[in-house]
């Protein structure tokens, strides 16, 4: 059985945000959380742990040229947007992994360019209804 050993690299990464794809996309991150607690009753030991409601934030990191485009999509401010990102990893001939990230919303818009800065690059923060890991596009 051979077995193959090879990483995602930063050329497999399509992200594509409101059905556009992001050529000037420089970075992407995004994690689920859950709230956890541990339930205390006799004793000192925790009796069980519940959960709580779970979130789904992340950044997404771009060149100015892609801000604009989100701006323009959003009547000019990307903090009116609430749009799907789907992040695949892979190329043609390996295994694809996509997820969708669902309902996203821009929590802020910021702008800094600094001297010496040869382009901007903007990171841009979210949180989002959902997260499908693995979507099938179904």
């Amino acid at each position: 059985m051979s077995f193959n050993s090879r990483q995602y690299e930063w050329a497999d990464v399509t992200v594509i945000a409101g059905g556009r794809d992001l050529t000037g996309i420089r970075g992407v991150k995004y994690s689920e959380k859950i709230e956890r607690e541990a339930i205390y009753a006799k004793g000192r030991n925790p009796h069980s742990i519940q959960s709580g409601n779970r979130s789904i934030e992340g950044e997404l990191t771009m060149l100015q040229s892609e801000l604009l485009a989100l701006e323009s999509s959003g009547g000019g401010s990307i903090l009116s947007l609430s749009i799907d990102v789907i992040v695949n990893y892979g190329d043609v001939g390996s295994v694809l992994r996509t997820d969708k990230l669902e309902g996203i919303r821009f929590t802020e818009a910021p702008k800094e360019l600094k001297q010496g800065d040869k382009n901007m690059e903007i990171t841009i923060p979210f949180v989002a209804l959902n997260l499908v890991n693995n979507f099938n596009g179904i």
